[in-house]
């Protein structure tokens, strides 16, 4: 899952939000180094991707890319998910997505001491809409080239628009497939079996 997801899955108190965010800007250990709440939402932030990342449905929208694409299918569709998400925000939310991101751009720039990465691209993220932009399929384009520019084989997403293009329908199948699983799981804290 990428931002947006985390974001909706994460809760909607400050800490949530910004937890939910954290989870892909911080590495290691957390012990100590944030409130309790926001330490809590990062750690969601990863059993959320690991309950993803070994998720049947997902692995088989994985294996629906170009063997050539496999190295990188994870990122690709974390993205393609997001859009997703963007694109049929009413079916998954009650508020509307502008009031959502809003809500959370608000948060986003009032905070201080943004970590890393985050602290530079937060007002970029914000002014630009990123996270509303993603229900826009051309958008994605620019999300994957951005991402390729910090990747040490930028090559190995060259023509990934069109591969989504063509896999469309069946990765959106996909998703509505996995989504309210995920949800629930994440309602649950990340908790298994809860």
């Amino acid at each position: 899952m990428n931002y947006l997801a985390h974001l909706h899955l994460g809760g909607s108190a400050p800490q949530q939000m910004l937890g939910s965010l954290y989870g892909d800007f911080v590495k290691g250990s957390l012990e100590g180094r944030f409130p309790p709440a926001l330490e809590a939402a990062i750690r969601l932030h990863r059993r959320i991707d690991s309950f993803t990342d070994q998720h049947p449905l997902v692995l088989a929208a994985l294996a629906r890319f170009p063997s050539s694409r496999r190295r990188f299918a994870g990122i690709v569709l974390d993205v393609f998910f997001d859009h997703c998400l963007a694109r049929h925000w009413g079916d998954y939310a009650e508020q509307p997505l502008a009031q959502f991101t809003g809500a959370f751009y608000r948060v986003l720039l009032a905070e201080p001491e943004l970590p890393g990465r985050l602290a530079r691209i937060a007002p970029s993220m914000a002014a630009d809409d990123w996270l509303g932009a993603y229900g826009d399929f051309a958008t994605l384009e620019q999300v994957f080239k951005g991402i390729s520019r910090r990747l040490s084989r930028p090559e190995g997403m060259a023509g990934v628009m069109h591969e989504l293009e063509r896999l469309y329908e069946p990765l959106l199948a996909d998703f509505r497939a996995f989504y309210p699983q995920l949800q629930a799981f994440a309602a649950t804290g990340g908790q298994p079996g809860s």
